[in-house]
């Protein structure tokens, strides 16, 4: 009989491994039966080497029976205590519970370390839950950031073809630009030195309108430019008698080939003094218009 316990001994010391696997399914199973009003928990393990066990649990009792290649040993503890052994069978008097003492020690030792791990297993399970609700939470932020950033690329998009079409538009009048001058015998030679720069103009025009979301601010800042400079001119137009106040002037143009306010072209002299004074417009097809108490200008080709 001690012979048949050192065997057993040290064959439960080779599977301490697979015991602790299934006391902790034995101790969730347990858990889970605590939380169901105490209804009676069977669980069997995975049989591995010709080893197996079943273990079960009723409020304070628990029986355990386990089969160790051949020789099945039942065990049955009441309150943690050894109430009933059975060996292949054969009830084993209580009075000798103390020949398989170190069985029994040895079962009940790994069943408590078990629940144990089975409890920090089960807070570190919680731990995880949680992080694992925090991932999946920025993981929807990182989605909808996305998406945001998905939709502003299809905007720049947008705008980007936009300013190209403009682009287009800019060469397509250099052209005619470049056609009006050639028709003009005295200004021949400006005109077409006007147009290759027209020309390289509308080049850059299209190259800048990939710059263009950059450039906003800036243009932002040379429109509150213009109106300002827009005032001044004004004031000189008033000052000068070619018109009676603000509300007087309807529309005004200033380019290379003269000066109109309100569709009537000014004196040479005049138009010079004009040019010299705000020579980036002049430099320009500059155009103002005052339509309804809307005021819009327009320059198409800045100077560089």
């Amino acid at each position: 009989m001690l012979l048949h316990f050192f065997n057993l001994k040290n064959q439960i010391k080779m599977k301490t491994n697979f015991l602790k696997y299934s006391v902790l399914i034995i101790a969730t199973a347990f858990t889970t039966a605590a939380t169901a009003q105490k209804k009676p928990v069977t669980h069997k393990a995975h049989t591995f080497s010709g080893y197996s066990n079943m273990y079960s649990e009723d409020g304070g009792r628990e029986k355990i029976k386990t089969d160790e290649n051949g020789t099945e040993y039942e065990l049955t503890l009441e309150n943690g205590k050894a109430v009933e052994l059975y060996v292949n069978g054969t009830k084993i008097d209580e009075s000798k519970f103390g020949d398989y003492k170190g069985v029994i020690d040895h079962l009940k030792e790994q069943i408590r370390l078990a629940k144990i791990q089975a409890k920090k297993d089960q807070a570190q399970a919680l731990l995880d839950q949680a992080q694992a609700k925090r991932d999946q939470e920025q993981a929807v932020k990182d989605q909808a950031q996305a998406k945001r950033d998905q939709e502003q690329a299809m905007r720049d998009q947008d705008q980007a073809k936009r300013d190209q079409e403009q682009a287009g538009r800019d060469q397509l009048q250099a052209k005619k630009d470049a056609e009006e001058a050639r028709k003009a015998e005295a200004e021949a030679k400006l005109d077409q030195a006007q147009a290759a720069r027209d020309q390289v103009q509308a080049k850059r025009d299209q190259e800048q309108a990939m710059r263009d979301q950059a450039q906003a601010k800036l243009d932002q800042k040379q429109a509150e430019e213009d109106q300002r400079v827009m005032r001044l001119i004004t004031a000189d137009l008033i000052k000068d008698g070619l018109v009676a106040d603000e509300q007087s002037l309807h529309s005004l143009t200033i380019s290379p080939n003269g000066m109109t306010v309100n569709d009537k072209q000014v004196p040479d002299e005049v138009y010079k003094r004009y040019k010299t004074k705000y020579s980036r417009f002049a430099n320009s097809a500059f155009s103002f218009e005052n339509s309804n108490n809307s005021h819009s200008i327009r320059i198409s080709k800045p100077s560089h």
